[in-house]
Parts: C-alpha cells; structure tokens; sequence
C-alpha cells in the first residue's frame, strides 16, 4: 500500500529530460509523417493563424510522439550527519534506446517497491509521460513506477513540484526558472535554456552541454522540493555531479 507522501527523502528519485525534435526541420519528415503533424496540429494553426512548418520549429521536440530524449538527469538524497546529501548524473546521448534502457535499469533496480517515488517539475505532465510513451515506441518495458495505467491518482508514485507550489490551483503554471529566482534558489538557467536545447543539439552537436544544464536543473528541482516541503536545503559542498 503506497503512502500519501514519502516521508523519507531518499527514497525519490528526482529528474529531469531534455528533449529534441526528431529531426531539425519540418522539411525534413517524411510525407506521411509531416501530414500526420499537420493534422495533429490543425486547431493550433487556425486558432493562431501558424503553419505547421512554424509550429514545428517551436513544438516539434514537446510532442512525444514527433521528438526524442537526448537527456535525463537524475538525483537521489542521502541522510547524513549535517543533513542531506545529493548525488546527480544523467543518461544523455544520440541513441534514445540506449538512454531510456539505462535509465529503466536503474529504477528497476534501484527504485521499484511501493515506498519510491519519481519527483520532476511538471513531471506529471511532461517528463513522466513523456519516458513512458518513447519506451513504449522503442519496446522497452515500463518499470513499476512508470506502469501507471489504470491505476487511482493515489496509488501512482508521481511528486510534481509545480502541483506542490499551486497549492490546489489548477490553472496555475509556474516555470521553474521563475520558483528558483523568487525563493533564492540557486538558478540553473545560467547558460542554455530550454528554448537553446535543439539548437544546441542539432547545431552546435554538443550533447553534454545539454547534459550539464539537464544536471543543474535536477538540482534546483531537489532544492525546490526541500523548501517546500520545509526540510534544509542541501549545502553546496554536499552536492556530487558524476
């Protein structure tokens, strides 16, 4: 039986992901693959009166089903002493299989009992499904924490920082480049943002650049989700970045 809420810090996994658009440009998909973008995309064109070509070059790499993963970071808390512990990584590449199959090791090693839980800034709207949907599309089987599908809101495992911060307003969207300024939380957006991530990836073909913002931004989620759950942040010196 899952818990309302963990009440033991170490046993979240928080993340992040980076993701890219399958391929650069609208030009570049195949025909049946830029008419099924199109029709996927058609109230958006006659409500804001955009091609799809347009929508495209803004959207292309938030649609799970016409993007990829090039990254996902990822961060556990230890208990110590003086406090918590924080130890990231991430899982990033040209190979999506490869990154989500590593990833999917390691919560089915690590993170697969009723007492873990996955922690993302609108994780239950982008990161989550997101992991969920590309393994499906390469064939790998979804980990228990991600094999939510016919399950009550109570028995998924998900901890979304921007819910925490809406305080049950469902309108509210709040990016975390904005919590981490108003609460003084150490920003990750101090090189790219995730507007530059396909420019970056497709132009500059620099994959751990991405990697390191990815990383920066699982740490501002983890310091986010410490402050809001009124627990310590984690003291610099106490971070890792492998």
């Amino acid at each position: 039986m899952r818990p309302d809420h963990p009440t033991d810090p170490s046993k979240i996994l928080f993340l992040d992901i980076e993701t890219v658009p399958a391929v650069y440009h609208f030009g570049e998909l195949d025909e049946h693959a830029a008419k099924l973008f199109s029709d996927k995309t058609r109230y958006e064109q006659e409500r804001n009166g955009r091609s799809a070509e347009e929508i495209y070059a803004e959207r292309g790499g938030i649609l799970a089903e016409f993007g990829k993963i090039v990254c996902i970071g990822v961060g556990a808390l230890k208990k110590e002493a003086n406090g918590h512990a924080l130890r990231v990584t991430s899982f990033h590449g040209d190979d999506e299989r490869d990154v989500l199959q590593r990833f999917t090791d390691l919560l089915n090693k690590s993170y697969n009992t009723d007492d873990h839980w996955l922690c993302g800034h609108n994780g239950k709207e982008f990161d989550f499904p997101w992991i969920a949907r590309r393994c499906v599309v390469h064939g790998i089987k979804l980990p228990r924490l991600l094999d939510v599908g016919g399950l009550k809101p109570w028995q998924v495992g998900f901890i979304d920082t921007m819910q925490l911060w809406s305080f049950g307003d469902r309108k509210n969207f709040t990016s975390l480049a904005l919590l981490t300024h108003i609460l003084g939380i150490s920003t990750p957006k101090d090189d790219i943002s995730g507007a530059d991530v396909a420019r970056v990836y497709y132009e500059e073909k620099d994959v751990e650049r991405i990697a390191t913002y990815c990383r920066k931004d699982v740490v501002a989620t983890v310091q986010l989700y410490l402050r809001l759950r009124g627990i310590p942040a984690v003291d610099a010196g106490n971070i890792t970045v492998v």
